[in-house]
């Protein structure tokens, strides 16, 4: 993905830099207003293009049917797995320099979020190719370096992981901003907003949340946290480092043996399964724990448990499938850590359902 740029931020001769930014936090912790600035200022200082997907104006009207219905927390993980799709479409687009097409199967609410989104910030022509149904991409997407900035919670590392991956699948740059908000000040900004989420959502992401660990995870080593609210010079000239670096390094593809690859994974199986076993039974008694110490009817917390026994029994048999995962088809396991993340968002869905009977 090298290419060389003159002063105003375009390839003048070689392939285009391309980067992916995921911009992570707290609800209401001032994200929106960061991408708009840090846009905006790429665009005046660098001439790059940039583009800012806002999973809240992206996805939250893709059910209609009742004018402040949200979706369900496993519409939710549909939907972002959907988008995920939408951006890879864009990204081929970009990278191939050809009309980007809408893809077959797609929920046509969020897709014309998706694509007014892109239009809206001359990323793609108003003008449709009918014969094929494509999108032209304008000049400005396929001829200056690229930042394609994702503003969302992301507030579990596998959600970051899946766009590492889309990173990665392409040898594109990959960087992760974190805006460290106090849990007060991300309540009140909360209560200010014209579509609101309920505190305890806030709360509860607050326990939950997972924040960028480069020590841990290598994948996760070009990433920056910031106190929010904080717009410093010495902030911007790091978040411009940071997307400097991510550019001009991107995630290498490596070709997998694929012997090597089966033989690991027939040797780890045996014990990725013991550990994840072990640990899921910890975190479904836990859960069970606070259910009682919330004062869930014993009615209730009977179907609680039969709940979340039968999810760890997924979740294990998905480890010992090969092939037709429920939960972890979109995923690749790097380790137990990431079983865990996947399990803890899985669990928080089925909890909060029977948390919320309770009010």
């Amino acid at each position: 993905m090298k290419a060389s740029e003159d002063d105003g931020g375009r390839a003048s001769q070689g392939l285009q830099k391309l980067g992916l930014c995921v911009l992570c936090g707290l609800p209401a912790a001032g994200k929106s207003t960061f991408a708009r600035a840090l846009g905006h200022r790429l665009r005046q200082e660098r001439n790059w293009a940039v583009g800012i997907i806002a999973y809240d104006d992206v996805m939250p009207d893709a059910f209609p049917d009742e004018a402040s219905a949200r979706p369900l927390p496993s519409q939710w993980k549909l939907l972002r797995q959907e988008l995920l799709k939408y951006l890879e479409g864009f990204l081929m687009a970009v990278i191939s320099q050809c009309p980007m097409s809408p893809p077959p199967n797609r929920t046509e609410a969020m897709w014309e979020n998706f694509i007014t989104c892109l239009k809206d910030q001359d990323l793609i022509s108003s003008a449709v190719l009918e014969a094929q149904s494509s999108y032209l991409l304008t000049k400005i997407a396929v001829s200056r370096s690229f930042v394609l900035i994702l503003d969302d919670n992301f507030y579990y590392q596998s959600m970051r992981y899946e766009v590492y991956q889309l990173a990665r699948k392409y040898s594109l740059g990959f960087c992760q901003l974190f805006l460290d908000c106090p849990l007060e000040t991300c309540l009140q900004r909360n209560g200010l907003r014209s579509r609101t989420l309920p505190a305890e959502t806030i709360h509860l992401m607050g326990r939950k949340i997972e924040k960028p660990n480069p020590e841990k995870n290598a994948w996760e080593h070009n990433s920056l946290t910031i106190q929010s609210p904080e717009c410093s010079s010495e902030v911007s000239l790091e978040v411009n480092d940071l997307l400097l670096t991510a550019l001009e390094n991107p995630v290498k593809y490596v070709e997998d043996n694929m012997q090597k690859k089966e033989t690991d994974r027939i040797i780890c199986s045996a014990n990725v399964l013991h550990q994840a076993d072990q640990t899921l039974r910890r975190i479904v008694s836990q859960a069970m724990k606070e259910a009682k110490e919330e004062h869930v009817l014993p009615y209730n917390l009977k179907r609680l448990a039969e709940d979340l026994n039968k999810l760890k029994a997924e979740f294990l048999e998905d480890l010992r499938q090969e092939n037709n995962k429920k939960y972890l088809c979109f995923q690749q396991i790097s380790d137990i850590s990431d079983i865990i993340s996947f399990f803890h968002y899985e669990k928080d869905n089925i909890v909060q359902r029977y948390f919320s009977k309770q009010h």
